[in-house]
């Protein structure tokens, strides 16, 4: 047979408690409620900004043109880039790293700066930034180091370019104070300013940072009076540069028809990555991984199809938004609600699931808090009466009967008085039995007490 632990509460049963229970019962279901929402609040996101700021990079430059397809690939999911033009990488990583400077993302490439500013994470990196090294010179030149004595032209402040380039000749002596560097020069110049001073000879080399899709490096590399150095010692800059890597570039894959180039050449180069500040929205990384995904995972011309975007790391830390949204992809939501509709669907989860936690369990033990509320009322007359009827059976002549009449009489009308739930009637006319037992031994004492003529 099917066991019964007690009676059920129903709602006409609530609707006959006390006043003052129903305001307990109800204070303490707000109190719950708010507490559990403060909370979730505390650990919930705010939304993410619909306006972020890029720095991108000279407006003749790569950067440039990317930040024009990431302006437009974002604009579909509703969230607005205003681009911010520097003069480069390095540029770039100090304005992030300024909390006053009022930019979110940036492009940038590894060994801008060093050391690391705080504060700046990766995204992803992006594709391959070769370091291009473009010389007139009457024999071929394979070393950094055969530079000695040269005017070379390293790229503007505040470019990548030039952070990269003075660390490398540095490290070859070239620079001041270097022990190979007896009447080097080092012209703080770039782009088209840096190639015109080549042609009129007004520098010997110059050292560009770009992909190979960079105006400037494709019009040098089809430029038949300057030569594109074939890096002896590639192998090994990477072991003293981690940031750095190895790359070929085969024979005649800039233009078959023109052999260009004519040769194999070995080069070293970095990587471009998207970087941002530490702080900025989940949401908006994941945003950005799905741009950089459709405008950077073709094959390119150092590049595997699918190699990028990754976030293997360069020399800036790595995002940890970013790693888990490309190890796991998108969340359910964001894979099949647009953007701004999945957003706030998460947002509402993180509220919403909390509360079911403890609302549910709450309102499964209401019962049995009523319950216990209204036996309590019951219950607590039942101590007063068996003391009271253990009181008259023992107690020894002269009885205080007036006083265990007035008792009785208080107990008979505290108990008349209490409101109980229909399906609490059995308990409360138990009470009422109880009562009237005590009642009856109560007239038998009385009875006794009348006969012996105490």
């Amino acid at each position: 047979m099917r066991q019964h632990s007690g009676p059920r509460m129903t709602l006409e049963d609530l609707a006959l408690l006390s006043r003052r229970d129903r305001v307990r019962v109800a204070l303490l279901l707000v109190a719950l409620i708010v507490a559990v929402a403060w909370a979730a609040v505390q650990f919930m996101q705010p939304a993410p900004p619909r306006r972020i700021v890029l720095a991108s990079g000279p407006e003749s430059g790569l950067y440039h043109a990317f930040a024009q397809r990431y302006k437009a690939r974002l604009a579909r999911d509703g969230v607005t880039i205003v681009e911010r033009m520097t003069d480069g990488a390095a540029q770039n990583l100090a304005l992030l790293h300024d909390g006053n400077a009022g930019v979110d993302v940036a492009f940038t490439q590894g060994g801008a700066v060093a050391p690391v500013p705080e504060g700046v994470v990766m995204i992803a990196s992006l594709y391959y930034e070769p370091l291009w090294i473009f010389y007139r010179a009457p024999q071929p030149l394979t070393q950094l180091a055969q530079l000695q004595g040269k005017r070379i032209a390293v790229g503007v402040s505040g470019s990548g370019t030039q952070a990269m380039a003075l660390r490398l000749l540095t490290a070859n002596g070239l620079t001041a104070g270097g022990s190979a560097n007896a009447g080097t020069t080092i012209v703080a110049i770039g782009g088209d300013d840096a190639f015109n001073a080549l042609h009129s000879g007004e520098v010997d080399a110059v050292l560009f940072v770009g992909g190979v899709q960079t105006p400037i490096v494709d019009k040098a590399l089809r430029d038949p009076a300057v030569s594109l150095m074939n890096l002896e010692r590639a192998d090994a800059y990477p072991r003293r540069f981690p940031y750095l890597s190895r790359l070929n570039l085969p024979q005649g894959t800039i233009d078959f028809g023109l052999d260009v180039p004519h040769e194999d050449v070995k080069i070293i180069g970095t990587k471009a990555m998207l970087a941002a500040r530490a702080d900025l929205h989940p949401a908006l990384i994941t945003l950005l991984i799905d741009a950089a995904h459709d405008i950077h995972s073709g094959q390119g011309i150092f590049e595997a199809a699918g190699e990028f975007p990754s976030v293997t790391p360069v020399d800036l830390p790595v995002s940890g938004d970013a790693e888990r949204h490309v190890r796991f992809g998108p969340s359910l939501l964001h894979r099949y609600l647009p953007f701004w509709v999945a957003t706030v669907l998460e947002r509402t989860i993180v509220l919403i699931v909390p509360l079911l936690v403890v609302l549910v369990p709450l309102v499964n033990h209401l019962p049995q808090f009523l319950r216990w509320r209204i036996r309590k009322r019951i219950f607590r007359w039942y101590g007063e009466l068996v003391l009271l009827e253990r009181d008259i059976r023992t107690h020894n002549n002269p009885p205080p009967l007036a006083q265990w009449q007035a008792d009785l009489d208080r107990i008979e009308r505290a108990v008349g008085n209490i409101r109980t739930p229909a399906s609490f009637a059995s308990e409360a006319y138990t009470l009422r039995e109880h009562v009237a037992l005590v009642r009856r031994e109560l007239a038998a004492r009385i009875e006794a007490s009348a006969a012996s003529g105490v």
